[in-house]
């Protein structure tokens, strides 16, 4: 079986039915206040990682008492909380890593956390973060992804240009075609299947669909 491994970090927690939709993680990796998310969520922590100066002292004990590997770097640091994390949770050797927790306060740490994603230190092992309604699913060499008919999926390259980009499923197909870094061309492609296929020959692009938990008819997705 694949093993999932969730990474929570401090940001606005996603809709309670991301428990559903992640139900039991292998593993679940906390990034300093990611701790008080996981806890909110009904999540057990494994391992807590951070200079903790965010994190309630009654969600870290909790962490603590239950058994939790802690630690625990100086705030003097050059990586952000998430960024160890994340470095933390490969070391598990995930077939899957999820994380949830990224948005929410300053703009400026909501993009690097959307930068890290794409980090060649996890070209290994897929990547998919849920953020408010969105899932965002990292694109390194070949990714499928699952969504409604008709539902929104853009596609962002991050990094670089991306190269060699052929889709299926897609409204508007690409055929080993270039997405330029910085440029909004992929914004707003749809599904026209339940599955659709994306390769890239080079590069790294974000595969964002920004109403998969919205909920449809009064149902989640």
């Amino acid at each position: 079986m694949p093993r999932t491994l969730l990474v929570v970090a401090g940001g606005s927690l996603p809709p309670p039915l991301i428990a559903s939709i992640i139900p039991n993680p292998d593993l679940v990796v906390c990034a300093d206040s990611g701790v008080d998310n996981a806890l909110a969520l009904g999540y057990s922590v494994d391992v807590a990682v951070g200079d903790f100066d965010s994190v309630s002292a009654t969600g870290l004990a909790t962490a603590e008492r239950s058994g939790a590997l802690v630690e625990r770097h100086s705030i003097d640091k050059d990586e952000t909380d998430l960024e160890l994390a994340l470095t933390k949770a490969i070391t598990y050797m995930p077939d899957l890593l999820v994380v949830i927790g990224l948005d929410g306060g300053r703009v400026d740490h909501y993009l690097a956390n959307l930068l890290l994603l794409g980090s060649i230190r996890l070209r290994s092992v897929e990547v998919d973060a849920y953020v408010g309604d969105a899932k965002v699913s990292v694109v390194h060499d070949t990714r499928t992804i699952s969504g409604r008919i008709g539902e929104i999926v853009s596609l962002l390259p991050i990094g670089s240009d991306a190269t060699g980009v052929t889709t299926s499923g897609l409204a508007f197909g690409l055929e080993n075609e270039t997405l330029a870094a910085s440029s909004p061309r992929g914004v707003s492609n749809s599904l026209t299947t339940p599955l659709a296929k994306i390769s890239i020959t080079s590069g790294t692009v974000l595969a964002i669909q920004p109403d998969r938990l919205r909920p449809v008819d009064g149902s989640a997705a």
